[in-house]
């Protein structure tokens, strides 16, 4: 695959996945959810942490994280481009464009818009005020793909759990976690076909060049 195809699926995710988190921003207000179906919501949440709503560390922690993703960022990236010069299997470089638009996508939340919005709480962010609603690299991330396809109350008499009530799937997630998601499960569920037909395409030349060494003499002394 070529660097300008995998270029188009970075851009691609990256102008969807700002899209959606702009408009949410800029038309529901924290907490605020409206129903698409009785499977899927769209539900305004933020968090200062990792995919899928997590929290971790406080602002300490908020700072570490976004400085770690932009160094993670690069080595995806690096990744990326000697994958494409390498000519590795399209899958491959299908899942490492994915990856590396979702933490970018995420990136640019946590840099950028703590200051180019207001809070959103109990209100609709302001975009471009005077002053941000956090200093640089302490935005929070906007999430709003709800799916809480069933609840169910647990029963009582299971240990630990029981008596409690169950939402799946709860995580509140955004396109950008999506991409990850989808790109790192493709590198799982064809791990074989990505990387297999490399081994199986190393071992097939070594045999060749062991066999044109049985085969022929002059090379056998030569390798002597």
């Amino acid at each position: 695959m070529s660097l300008k195809k995998a270029l188009l699926i970075v851009f691609s995710v990256l102008l969807l996945d700002q899209a959606v988190k702009l408009y949410v921003k800029t038309h529901f207000h924290l907490g605020e959810s409206v129903k698409v179906f009785d499977w899927f919501k769209i539900y305004f949440v933020e968090n200062n942490g990792m995919a899928f709503g997590a929290e971790w560390g406080g602002e300490t922690g908020k700072i570490l994280l976004t400085v770690f993703r932009i160094i993670a960022i690069a080595g995806i990236l690096y990744w990326l481009l000697t994958s494409i010069k390498k000519k590795e299997h399209p899958l491959l470089i299908i899942s490492i464009s994915l990856i590396l638009a979702g933490a970018i996508g995420n990136i640019i939340d946590s840099v950028f818009y703590g200051q180019i919005f207001t809070d959103s709480f109990s209100q609709i962010a302001e975009i471009f005020p005077d002053k941000g609603y956090a200093p640089w690299l302490q935005g929070k991330v906007v999430d709003m793909l709800y799916f809480p396809l069933f609840d169910i109350n647990i029963p009582q008499n299971i240990p630990f759990i029981g008596g409690k009530h169950f939402t799946f799937f709860e995580p509140v997630f955004n396109i950008a976690d999506s991409a990850i998601t989808i790109g790192v499960l493709i590198l799982i569920l064809f791990n074989k076909k990505i990387f297999g037909e490399k081994t199986e395409k190393k071992e097939k030349t070594f045999h060749e060049e062991m066999k044109e060494i049985i085969n022929d003499p002059s090379q056998n002394i030569a390798q002597l």
